[in-house]
């Protein structure tokens, strides 16, 4: 293998949620900031509640725009 191409690897990174639940994980970053974890998704919880999605339309439209 090469040599020195490899990135850091963190075995104690640590992961936050939106809803506030931490944890840690072997990753390639310090630190990683989700929005939704195994603790408030609605898959894992059983409840059917909506997740916030409202937007990501209009901000992908937003971001790749063609210039006139």
């Amino acid at each position: 293998m090469k040599t020195k191409i490899h990135p850091q690897y963190y075995e104690d990174a640590k992961v936050t949620c939106a809803c506030g639940n931490s944890f840690t994980v072997g990753a390639t970053r310090k630190e990683l900031k989700v929005e939704v974890c195994s603790q408030c998704h609605p898959f894992f919880t059983g409840e059917r509640k909506m997740l916030d999605t409202a937007g990501r339309v209009e901000r992908f439209n937003r971001r790749y725009q063609t210039k006139e």
